[in-house]
C-alpha cells in the first residue's frame, strides 16, 4: 500500500463529461452522441487537456491522478464492476479498455500487457501514476505540477492485421440471409448497456454484442469487439454493399486517424441498417443520410 499526500492545487475542479446516447428511430433523423465537456477541458490539434485538482503524490514522489476525469476528457464512458470482483470496463460504444485495482495486468485495445504501477482505489475513486495511465491508454500522458494542468494526446490506432479472416454461413443464400435479418429485427427495442454482458444473463446489449448474437445464431463466431470484428472477412464499397454486411462506423478525434472503429451494425438493405445505441436500443437507422452516412468507416462481407 502507498502512503499517500494530497497535494492541493487552487485550480477549479474538473466538470465531468456527461455523454448522451442520441436514438436513432425508424423514421427519425438520426442525432450524433454528443459530449457535454467543462470549460476547463479543451482541444489542442491531437492532444486534449484538462485541470486536475486533486493528484496525489506518494513517498516516492510519484503522481496519482484519479482515472475519471482523465478518461472524462477523451469523452470515454466506464463501467465499474470492480466491487463485484469484476473489471473497470472503458471505451465508446464497446469496451476497449479494462482494468482492476491492484493488479499490474490490463486489456488494451485487444491486447494484454502490464503497467508500471498498479491501480489504487482511494475515497471510492481509482487512481492511476500518470505513467500507468499513459501506457494503458497507450498514448502521451504530460503532467504540469504548477497548474495542474494534464495533456492526454489521442492514442494512436494499433497496427493491421497481418491477416483478414472469412467467415461464411454455410449456404449464404437469400434465404438465410432474409432469415438473419429477421432474427436481428426480433431484438427491436431490448435495451443498450456498454459493456453488455451476455443477453441470456442481462437482456441487453451493446452494439458489438448485438451483432455477434446475431451472426452466432446463423455459425458465425465474431469476436467481442467491434474493433476485431472489424478484421473479419473482406471490405466492400457502398454500392457492393449486401443485406447482412457489417457496416462498421468512425469515432471522430477519439484517435489520431480516426481508423478505430467505435460503432457496428448490420445492413438491412434499403439504405438502411440495425444496430443497438443509447435510447431506444436495438432500432433501424439511415445509412446513407444523417449522422451516421458521415461517421462510416468499413464495409464488411462476413456471410
Amino acid at each position: 500500500m502507498f502512503t499517500f499526500q494530497l497535494k492541493l492545487q487552487s485550480t477549479i475542479v474538473l466538470l465531468a463529461v456527461v455523454m448522451t446516447c442520441s436514438a436513432c428511430g425508424n423514421n427519425q433523423n438520426d442525432n450524433q452522441q454528443t459530449a457535454n465537456s467543462g470549460s476547463n477541458i479543451r482541444a489542442a490539434g491531437s492532444s486534449l487537456s484538462y485541470v486536475e485538482d486533486s493528484p496525489i503524490t506518494d513517498n516516492g514522489g510519484k503522481t496519482w491522478v484519479p482515472l475519471e476525469p482523465a478518461l472524462a476528457s477523451l469523452g470515454y464512458r466506464i463501467k465499474d464492476e470492480t466491487s463485484n470482483g469484476g473489471y473497470a470496463k472503458i471505451g465508446y460504444s464497446d469496451v476497449m479498455y479494462m482494468m482492476r485495482p491492484t493488479s499490474r495486468n490490463v486489456y488494451s485495445l485487444g491486447q494484454k500487457f502490464s503497467i508500471p504501477d498498479a491501480p489504487q482505489r482511494r475515497n471510492g475513486r481509482i487512481y492511476m501514476t500518470t505513467a500507468s495511465l499513459a501506457r494503458f491508454l497507450q498514448t502521451e500522458i504530460n503532467w504540469n505540477p504548477d497548474s495542474g494542468e494534464i495533456v492526454i494526446h489521442t492514442p494512436t490506432e494499433p497496427s493491421e492485421p497481418s491477416q483478414v479472416q472469412s467467415y461464411r454461413i454455410q449456404s449464404s443464400s437469400s434465404a438465410d440471409t432474409r432469415a438473419l435479418i429477421s432474427y436481428a429485427k426480433r431484438f427491436m427495442g431490448v435495451p443498450y448497456e456498454f459493456g453488455a454482458g451476455a443477453y441470456e444473463d442481462n437482456k441487453t446489449f451493446d452494439c458489438s454484442s448485438f451483432t455477434r448474437h446475431v451472426y452466432k445464431k446463423f455459425g458465425v463466431n465474431l469476436p467481442r469487439l467491434a474493433k476485431d470484428q472489424d478484421n473479419r472477412g473482406r471490405r466492400v464499397k457502398r454500392n457492393e454493399l449486401d443485406e447482412g454486411d457489417l457496416i462498421f462506423f468512425t469515432v471522430p478525434g477519439r484517435f489520431d486517424s480516426d481508423a478505430i472503429p467505435g460503432h457496428v451494425g448490420i445492413y438491412i438493405g434499403n439504405g438502411k441498417f440495425i444496430h443497438t445505441w443509447g435510447d431506444p436500443g436495438v432500432q433501424i437507422s439511415n445509412l446513407d443520410s444523417g449522422y451516421w452516412s458521415n461517421v462510416i468507416l468499413h464495409m464488411q462481407h462476413v456471410l
